[in-house]
């Protein structure tokens, strides 16, 4: 091929044209082979007169200009181009017209377009609507937060034997604000533009999400606003300027509190954040499914707590089912609050007000808001079950979060954990199960009012009433009971004067804690042997 070419250019140099070489004369009229002005003379108004073509308006355009319709290209060359000969058509070669048109407009993260094959006849096809969340949009916000978020563990639980199955717990009460909507939280005020951060957010919500947008505009030097009720926690107030926001008291309720910052915000040109389901927001919250995949192989099921708007739930359901769609998405509501179940059951959402309210100080971030349009279809795309769980569950959750991680969590946090311990998921025997851990805000007395009430539950605290008689050493033999069955006495209280019993019989009511189930049977066959009279009281 290299001396065919120095061969030609030497003739070029030579002769001042190009020789062709091993062609007959009957290719004078191919157009690879036609002098300079040959070719160019078609471009003249007036065509030559010794041309044996003809001048034709509808002839082929070469550079804006009609020209002569090219001839037959000598057969053994059409490979060279790539063209058979059956495309060749009664002398001619097929044409291509090419219309130019305005180049389209990309959108941002677009499916990638498959060629066409030459000659295959293809059907039209409407091109597919755009996704509201897709895995770019979570991989990207991935990426952005990844300098100022670390990576929360998902570590194997010492739970999985007791449960007969693989549990790894996703930690993302470990965030400085103790909750998992950190990521959205983050990816949304990095996503703001310079003029909006100059500005300054403002929030009215005593809330998870209130809490990280405090932490992270400070952190990314954005002026933050927080306007609060004046029946708020003082404690909670101390935490917002802790952060670093400006923190306002207003109204004495929640609701005048919104609209005041609503107010604020269009006046001084504030941005209102409220937690919604925008993609903004969905794509921050979906990383925690990236992560979930990476620190778990051959993962066979996801359990993420639902409630409210389902942010967490649909984000971590998105990024899942893209990287592997054979894995279980189980979301986890509470048992009085369950929106999203019954609007999977209805196929529309279902308005918050319509439906029975949970408990306020257990489920207040949950309470706040109501299913979003765009939540409630992604959840029907990607979640494969939504189960609810009833509160008594949550609360022994807590305890074993407590006793085995030593950790404590809240109950929006444990819901996960109490779907498994409730047996609601007997299918997941044998497998292995990532369980989302969200949050971890609740109050210290709160704290204790649910772990006492958590121990009832759990037949740990039990409390039942005798009747002793009133000779002395009588309520000694029963403490000598308790002793030798190492049973705790948290209380006792000792009545003798009591219409309703004998006359010479003292009633003692005693409030005791085992360390399990199995010790409180074996206490309750120990007393009932002893005294008729025992009496256990309802928990």
């Amino acid at each position: 091929m290299n001396f065919a070419a120095q061969f030609i250019y030497a003739n070029y140099i030579r002769d001042g044209s190009p020789n062709r070489v091993g062609f007959s004369d009957s290719d004078e009229n191919d157009p690879f082979w036609q002098s300079e002005e040959q070719r160019l003379g078609s471009t003249k108004q007036g065509c030559s007169t010794s041309s044996k073509s003809t001048c034709n308006k509808d002839a082929p355009v070469c550079n804006g200009v009609a020209g002569v319709r090219p001839t037959l290209i000598h057969p053994e060359r059409l490979k060279d181009f790539g063209i058979e000969e059956e495309e060749c058509l009664n002398g001619e070669v097929k044409t291509k017209v090419t219309k130019v048109v305005g180049a389209p407009e990309i959108q941002l993260m677009d499916p990638p377009k498959t060629n066409k094959k030459r000659g295959s006849e293809s059907k039209a096809v409407t091109p597919p609507k755009p996704e509201y969340l897709r895995f770019d949009d979570i991989s990207a916000a991935a990426f952005k937060i990844q300098l100022r978020m670390q990576k929360t563990p998902c570590m194997y639980s010492r739970l999985s034997k007791q449960y007969g199955m693989e549990i790894f717990l996703k930690k993302e009460h470990l965030h400085y604000t103790g909750s998992v909507k950190e990521r959205g939280v983050l990816y949304v005020l990095t996503s703001l533009n310079q003029e909006q951060q100059k500005k300054g957010v403002i929030v009215a919500t005593d809330c998870s999400f209130s809490m990280a947008v405090a932490h992270h505009a400070v952190e990314l030097r954005i002026p933050v606003f927080v306007i609060m009720p004046a029946s708020c926690a003082q404690p909670h107030l101390r935490m917002y300027r802790d952060y670093g926001a400006m923190v306002i008291s207003y109204g004495s309720t929640a609701r005048d509190s919104l609209n005041h910052a609503r107010h604020l915000a269009k006046e001084n040109g504030y941005l209102c954040l409220e937690e919604d389901d925008s993609a903004v927001y969905l794509a921050g919250l979906g990383t925690v499914g990236m992560e979930i995949y990476e620190q778990v192989p051959k993962l066979d099921a996801v359990i993420v707590p639902a409630g409210g708007q389902c942010s967490l739930l649909v984000g971590t359901a998105a990024a899942i089912k893209h990287l592997n769609s054979r894995i279980t998405v189980i979301g986890v509501e509470p048992e009085g609050f369950s929106l999203l179940l019954q609007s999977l059951k209805t196929g529309s959402p279902v308005i918050r007000e319509l439906y029975s309210t949970p408990n306020k100080k257990l489920y207040g971030d949950l309470f706040e808001h109501s299913m979003g349009t765009h939540t409630f279809h992604l959840a029907k795309t990607f979640v494969d079950k939504v189960i609810s769980v009833r509160e008594e569950d949550s609360l022994v959750a807590m305890l074993r979060f407590q006793e085995f991680e030593h950790s404590m969590v809240d109950t929006e946090g444990a819901m996960g954990l109490a779907a498994i311990l409730a047996g609601q998921l007997p299918e997941l025997k044998g497998k292995r199960v990532a369980v989302v851990v969200s949050s971890a805000n609740m109050e210290l007395d709160l704290i204790r009012q649910c772990v006492d009430r958590a121990l009832v539950l759990d037949d740990r605290v039990n409390k039942f009433t005798v009747q002793l008689g009133d000779l002395p050493g009588d309520m000694a033999k029963l403490l000598d009971i308790l002793a030798r069955e190492d049973i705790k006495l948290l209380d006792v209280c000792h009545r003798r004067h009591n219409d309703r019993g004998d006359l010479f019989k003292a009633l003692v009511e005693c409030v005791v804690e085992t360390r399990d189930k199995t010790q409180s049977t074996q206490l309750r066959r120990t007393l009932s042997e002893r005294y008729p009279t025992l009496r256990w009281l309802d928990r």
